[in-house]
């Protein structure tokens, strides 16, 4: 892509856009940053005050251009693409890419994409973990940790492992990866899609400009997954916990079988996965497949992903105490990740649910939290949502907190030895905290 001297439109001043303020900046551009903040409230910010002292532009609050002065724009993740000022570059015929697009731009490093509803910080970190303990060296980056455009540039490795958020393959236009990973899908971002179709079309957008010498590892388990599939052009290989495909991975009875054009070419035991939860197992599946089809060694993915201990913020062991088991999974952002927690133990439960709702409906959840949850603590802007679920289904057992520190108290006060205390709020953090990880990191510092 050609930056030299173009003058950009950066929408969004948060990680992503600065991240690609700087790179612009570094390229010679003409950088403009829009964001829904005032002047006043962005200048205090000491980064976005240094991209103006180096000569960046701002467009603050709610302020619109009389006209469209900008060559290209860059949408970070969180901003929908439908606001004034986008609709006005695409009225001008000006471009609108997000960062993972201009990430893919400057770098020639082939990428293993992976998307989903859930699971997906799980299975990219495994898929890295297993590449590097395969002597691949590997750049992990995306919707977890480092926007990549600070990492692309100075990474000259084998493969860069990507977590892709529906919001960030909704901005993509060239965007290829070399295999692209589908993991699930369930109700979520609706808020911000529309619908489910609004929100599969997102997603699936990791194979529109896949060819036919790519690969898609697919769960044949996943009625949507299975429909995208009629429009994928790469060689697919499924995974599943029910089917038996004829290219692709499978269990049975606590094995996983590993099947190509029919025949099986590896199998080895789940007994020794650390991570709990036949989701895990299904992210396995997924991770194996990636692995494999780039030509890894099966006895050396197996070796791998039973070395995998797991992310931070999903079901993660906080502590134990007085018999009482404390799991953080803050990364539980949505219903269907919050019934992959509960069904992964069976001691008795004390679950923390809250935070802002995406567009989700707790019914099912309720449903399920009825049968297998000794008590729920519910808190943050979307307990009335909550507490109705629960009304209606029945359930009773419930505690209404005052905010999140008195949610992880009464969680700890309800708790008997043999129990598991569960943060897994089926929730986005955004009502009280910037992220799920700031959240994870509160609940670890409260119960500590």
């Amino acid at each position: 892509m050609e930056l030299g001297g173009k003058t950009v439109l950066v929408v969004g001043g948060g990680k992503s856009g600065m991240a690609a303020c700087h790179y612009l900046l570094s390229k010679g551009c003409q950088v403009i940053l829009a964001d829904n903040k005032s002047q006043e409230v962005l200048l205090k910010d000491k980064e976005i005050a240094a991209f103006v002292k180096q000569g960046g532009q701002l467009i603050s609050g709610n302020v619109i251009p009389e006209k469209v002065t900008w060559e290209l724009t860059i949408v970070s993740p969180g901003v929908p693409l439908h606001i004034p000022i986008l609709n006005m570059t695409r009225a001008a015929g000006v471009k609108i890419i997000g960062e993972i697009e201009l990430a893919y731009s400057i770098t020639d490093t082939p990428f293993i994409g992976v998307t989903g509803t859930n699971g997906k910080t799980t299975t990219t970190s495994m898929i890295g973990h297993i590449l590097k303990e395969c002597g691949v060296s590997v750049l992990i980056g995306g919707n977890i940790g480092k926007p990549l455009v600070d990492s692309v540039t100075d990474f000259h490795g084998d493969y860069i492992v990507a977590e892709l958020s529906s919001f960030q393959l909704e901005s993509c236009v060239t965007f290829r990866p070399q295999v692209a990973v589908y993991l699930n899908l369930t109700p979520d971002h609706l808020d911000r899609h529309g619908d489910m179709d609004g929100y599969a079309a997102a997603k699936e957008k990791i194979f529109a400009q896949q060819k036919k010498d790519d690969f898609a590892v697919l769960n044949l388990d996943d009625e949507y997954i299975k429909r995208a599939a009629e429009h994928i052009c790469a060689r697919k290989f499924w995974f599943s916990l029910h089917l038996k495909p004829e290219n692709g991975i499978y269990f049975d009875e606590g094995v996983l079988h590993y099947m190509v054009d029919g025949q099986e070419k590896f199998s080895f035991s789940t007994e020794k996965i650390f991570i709990k939860g036949m989701h895990n197992v299904q992210n396995a599946m997924a991770a194996f497949l990636a692995a494999a089809v780039i030509g890894l060694d099966p006895q050396q993915i197996a070796q791998a992903i039973y070395s995998f201990k797991g992310v931070a913020h999903r079901l993660e062991f906080v502590t134990e105490r007085d018999g009482v088991l404390f799991i953080n999974d803050s990364k539980g952002t949505n219903p269907a990740s919050t019934v992959q927690a509960i069904y992964a133990y069976d001691q008795p439960m004390v679950l923390l649910l809250g935070g802002r709702n995406k567009g989700s409906d707790f019914s099912e959840l309720m449903e399920l939290i009825k049968k297998r949850v000794k008590q729920c603590i519910i808190y943050g802007e979307a307990a009335g949502e909550i507490k109705r679920a629960a009304d209606e289904a029945g359930y009773t057992s419930y505690i209404m907190a005052n905010d999140f520190a008195d949610a992880v108290a009464l969680a700890k006060n309800n708790a008997s030895s043999g129990d598991v205390v569960m943060l897994s709020p089926a929730c986005a953090s955004w009502d009280s905290f910037d992220n799920f990880e700031q959240r994870g990191d509160k609940f670890k510092e409260l119960v500590k």
